[in-house]
């Protein structure tokens, strides 16, 4: 029971990995405010907590949801002890020679200016709170390129940065403020946005969970569980002397080309070596 007495909220909790993390830190005692797009997942959600869950229904792209929700959480808790800035979506996914300035300002709002303004009206209820953490949903697309589109990997990379430089503002208070990175996660994430109807969803998410368990050294999946423990070790007393930092989540995949871990792909060095035999072997003959 880490968080017993504590009161945290976490956006984009209806679902994935914001639903994980709000169990995971209920069940180890918090009370949490649950803000979602989705009112029929963040009731259900609530509904089944026996009064640890309160849903408040929050668009993270429009500030004042954010300073209501914060609000609310305050005046039900005294404060706020846990932050867990999560909600987004893929966003725009032209390239950058064809996405329109409409498409990157929709991707920006809801990837990186949500979890500016998820910090600015949480902090000042956090100040003073003994243990007081923010953590900031990032991505693996914030550390490379090929991992999403562009606008997404570029508002992800903000939200690292935004991570670091916060967390020096808020040393004074005694707020904490770090980020999790985490890799190819079995959620909706990848075709909530596709316009199709839900069972070709559900095919598409089938098939990303199988390719992902190849994607990385780690021969599975990544969960929403993986995250929402390491939101967990990132919201506790265990992680107190972690700040502007992040956690990289990914089960390997940003360790490097696919045959450093995979022997059944070759490598550039074993290419060359196979075509110096291979000329070799034409010379003998």
């Amino acid at each position: 029971m880490r968080f017993a007495g504590k009161m945290a909220v976490v956006t984009g909790a209806a679902s994935g990995i914001g639903k994980a993390a709000v169990l995971k830190l209920a069940g180890e005692g918090a009370h949490v405010f649950a803000a979602d797009i989705d009112e029929a997942g963040g009731r259900a959600l609530a509904e089944t907590s026996n009064g640890r869950i309160d849903f408040i229904r929050c668009d993270v792209t429009v500030p004042s949801d954010i300073e209501a929700l914060m609000n609310a959480a305050a005046a039900k808790g005294g404060g706020i002890d846990i932050v867990f800035n999560n909600a987004a979506a893929g966003g725009d996914r032209a390239p950058i020679d064809e996405i329109t300035p409409e498409g990157w300002d929709r991707t920006m709002d809801l990837v990186l200016k949500s979890v500016a303004m998820g910090i600015r009206y949480a902090a000042p209820h956090m100040k003073g709170r003994q243990g007081a953490s923010i953590v900031n949903t990032a991505s693996v697309a914030a550390l490379g390129a090929g991992y999403s589109p562009i606008a997404y990997a570029v508002a992800k990379a903000g939200v690292l940065h935004l991570s670091k430089v916060a967390a020096t503002d808020l040393a004074q208070y005694g707020i904490r403020v770090n980020a999790i990175c985490p890799g190819f996660i079995n959620t909706n994430i990848f075709t909530a946005s596709l316009d199709v109807p839900s069972e070709l969803k559900a095919q598409a998410n089938a098939v990303i969970a199988e390719m992902s368990a190849r994607a990385q050294p780690v021969a599975r999946g990544g969960q929403p569980e993986d995250i929402a423990n390491a939101v967990a070790y990132l919201a506790s007393d265990e992680s107190s002397f972690m700040t502007g930092t992040h956690l990289l989540v990914d089960g390997g995949l940003t360790i490097g080309q696919r045959h450093a871990w995979d022997k059944e792909t070759p490598g550039m060095f074993d290419a060359l070596v196979a075509m110096e035999e291979a000329a070799r072997a034409g010379a003998a003959a």
